[in-house]
């Protein structure tokens, strides 16, 4: 009987610790008797019925994960991931970054950022055999990628044929196994309520990463579709959804305790953890050091371009935000890299793999080859990547922008199924938002200042590391001293009418013939960089399909390898719906050989770092809530106060911000929303001693909600009055 590899995977006993593993629903059964001794009281085989309690009530932001809690489509999240909305419909007449938002009726909610969207899953079904067939098992290079790419793309058609549904065919296991998602596209989105950020960003980059913490990172949108019930563009005359299940906010008395289960919901962004070693010292070694770099130039440039310019800090609050997150993470996962012997372990590991494949000749045939070809090929891959590191940050905003115009246009002449994934008429409300929203968070100054920088350091690269068609279509050369760039600079930015709304959206129905004939000087560019530009993709295309052949049969072997030591094996994190379980617990040992942590901060610390400015400003009203002990209902027992955050032993990363944590029986306790610094390069190598994620405590915002915001409306449609 045909098994999928999938199923080989988790075949075996649960051999991992509990607190490790980002597990797809489907998977949970095979690790049903850890659930329930961790202290889960739900059917563990509930858990993977997407369409049922409490799946069903969680949601993907597309880069944040969310849920629905109550029925009329209110969706809680985090502060953080909501933190573009609320910049976006901030003026520095009316700032709502630094004094929050809330809407006392649904008239008051506000769009939410252009693009945002709730994806609501409702199916998950393997695909692999309908991805990889027996005709492109035999392919390789480009000609494997186009037919991976021809079958996802009617897979993902068929799916869409339900209006309104967004779905995407995700790959598992380094290309091994493939998916298909099915997802409820809401594209009306609105913006709902934000506490200040001196609750929601409370310690801002300072604590980031950082334990103790006192951040109150929630926030609330309302799903929105039409008064048929299905996804519609933004519209007066639309009506909440109405989701089939929403979570419960648990009662204070069944909230987070001191080694209570507690299992988080929601969509991982991404992990490494089956990463060759040559992969992990590339990384390591350049590429992480040299975004540190850069993100810590580019926020320097930003500081000081708008320094004076309190719209154009608006307008780059979301940006600086999300640069800094991943700048501190990069540093700290450089800071336990070198700290650790994770490369040497990393290596054994896979030196234990290969020789385990060649102490079998079958074995030896099936495998050694193909792991041979996939270190050689990922090195060249790593060694291209490395060369194009700074024309990546040395283009001007509205350059990559026609770039991407040109190309939809171009591929707007092919049929629909022949186009390029991304450039889809099922994509065209994506473009239409994002291109429209552009200039709401650019600044032409504070742009040509950032792109000057990067463009130094590009042109200061040998001659042969150039990109001819740039350099070109810029008008620069090697050897240009900064004036001469920022003359070309000035040059194209000033020829250029990009910037205008009107006129940039007016491209995305535009054929080829006009770009052409554009007297636009980004649009000249674009049309000038093409042709070079789709030769280089054809030659990454070539390499990425030989990679994806080769590294697919490497985690043939490594499952093969980890089953016959009786180890399961669950796939890195991908954007897809997962499930991760553990414990409310501190930790033994601090950061830098400091003492225990333990598993609560209080409102006591917010007061102690409060400062009255910048990221330690607490609001006046919260400040006089705590200095009253008007905690209400909320107050912990034990620790004769309200909980503020809270450590666990989940297995989370990026993506999972925002993140429903549960309590035994799925009942809302919390929202994830950070780890601690020393233990981040858990995406590569996790650490079940060190690894804590931070979450919001759910008495933390209800009582925020209650006593300082004044948001008794949504208490109430939440049924936590």
């Amino acid at each position: 009987m045909k098994k999928t590899l999938l199923s080989l995977a988790i075949l075996t006993s649960f051999a991992a610790q509990a607190d490790e593993g980002m597990w797809m629903p489907q998977q949970l059964p095979q690790v049903a008797k850890q659930l329930k001794a961790a202290g889960l009281k739900l059917d563990p085989a509930t858990l993977t019925k997407l369409t049922e309690f409490p799946m069903g009530a969680i949601v993907s932001l597309g880069g944040c994960s969310a849920s629905f809690v109550s029925p009329q489509g209110l969706v809680v999240t985090n502060h953080h991931c909501v933190y573009n909305s609320i910049a976006v419909n901030s003026t520095p007449e009316r700032d709502l970054l630094a004094n929050g938002f809330l809407a006392k009726t649904l008239g008051e909610e506000l769009p939410a950022a252009p693009g945002s969207r709730v994806y609501v899953t409702e199916e998950v079904a393997n695909v692999t055999d309908q991805i990889i067939t027996p005709e492109v098992a035999k392919l390789s290079g480009k000609a494997r990628i186009d037919a991976i790419e021809k079958n996802q793309k009617k897979l993902v058609s068929e799916c869409e044929k339900d209006a309104g549904y967004r779905c995407t065919v995700a790959s598992y296991y380094g290309g091994l196994e493939f998916y298909r998602l099915k997802q409820l596209e809401i594209r009306d989105v609105r913006l709902v309520h934000a506490p200040p950020a001196g609750v929601g960003k409370f310690g801002g980059d300072t604590d980031n990463w950082m334990w103790p913490r006192h951040t109150g990172d929630y926030g609330f949108y309302r799903a929105y579709v039409s008064k048929d019930g299905k996804a519609a563009e933004f519209s007066k005359d639309n009506v909440p959804y109405k989701p089939k299940h929403v979570l419960k906010i648990a009662d204070p008395a069944a909230s987070a305790k001191e080694g209570d289960f507690v299992m988080v919901l929601g969509y991982p962004g991404r992990t490494n953890r089956h990463r060759l070693p040559s992969e992990v010292e590339s990384t390591f070694d350049w590429n992480y050091p040299a975004f540190v770099a850069a993100s810590g130039d580019t926020l320097a440039i930003i500081e000081r371009e708008t320094k004076n310019d309190p719209a154009a800090k608006l307008k780059y609050a979301g940006q600086v935000a999300g640069v800094n997150n991943y700048y501190k993470n990069r540093k700290g996962m450089l800071t336990s890299y070198a700290n650790s012997d994770f490369l040497q372990r990393k290596t054994a590991e896979h030196n234990a793999l290969k020789a385990w494949v060649n102490a079998n000749p079958a074995r030896k045939a099936q495998y050694a080859a193909d792991i041979e070809t996939a270190e050689k090929l990922i090195a060249e891959r790593d060694a291209n990547a490395k060369k194009g590191f700074f024309l990546g940050y040395a283009q001007p905003k509205f350059l990559s922008s026609a770039r991407s115009l040109y190309r939809l246009a171009n591929e707007r002449t092919k049929p629909d199924a022949e186009r390029k994934t991304g450039f889809q008429e099922r994509d065209m409300p994506r473009w239409n938002s994002v291109v429209a929203g552009q200039d709401r968070t650019y600044d032409e100054k504070v742009d040509k200042a950032i792109v000057l920088h990067f463009l130094t350091k590009y042109n200061a690269q040998p001659a042969n590391e150039h990109d001819a068609a740039f350099d070109a279509a810029l008008g620069i050369k090697p050897g240009m001293s900064e004036a001469e760039l920022k003359g070309a600079l000035d040059r194209i930015y000033a020829g250029s009418k990009l910037a205008d709304k009107e006129e940039r959206s007016a491209w995305l129905k535009k054929s080829p013939a006009e770009f052409q004939a554009s007297n636009d000087s980004f649009i000249k560019a674009a049309v000038a960089m093409y042709d070079a530009s789709m030769r280089d993709e054809a030659k990454e295309e070539e390499l990425a399909g030989k990679i994806q052949q080769a590294y697919g049969n490497y985690m043939r072997a490594k499952i093969a390898f980890m089953n016959s030591k009786g180890q399961a094996v669950y796939p890195d994190a991908n954007g897809t719906l997962r499930v991760t379980f553990g414990k409310v617990t501190g930790r033994d040992i601090g950061a830098d050989g400091t003492g225990s942590w333990t598993a609560f901060t209080t409102p006591k610390g917010i007061v102690a770092k409060h400062t009255g400015e910048g990221e330690f400003n607490a609001p006046a009203a919260q400040l006089a809530a705590i200095q009253s002990k008007d905690f209400g209902k909320y107050v912990d027992p034990k620790l004769k106060t309200v909980p503020v955050n809270y450590l666990a032993t989940l297995d989370i990363t990026g993506g999972n911000s925002g993140s429903a944590a549960l309590n035994s029986k799925g009942e809302l306790i919390g929202l994830a929303f950070d780890g601690t610094l020393d233990s981040i390069i858990s995406d590569w190598d996790f650490n079940k001693a060190m690894t804590r994620s931070i979450q919001v405590d759910s008495r933390y915002m209800l009582w925020n909600m209650k006593h300082v915001d004044k948001a008794d409306n949504l208490l109430k449609e939440m049924n936590v009055q």
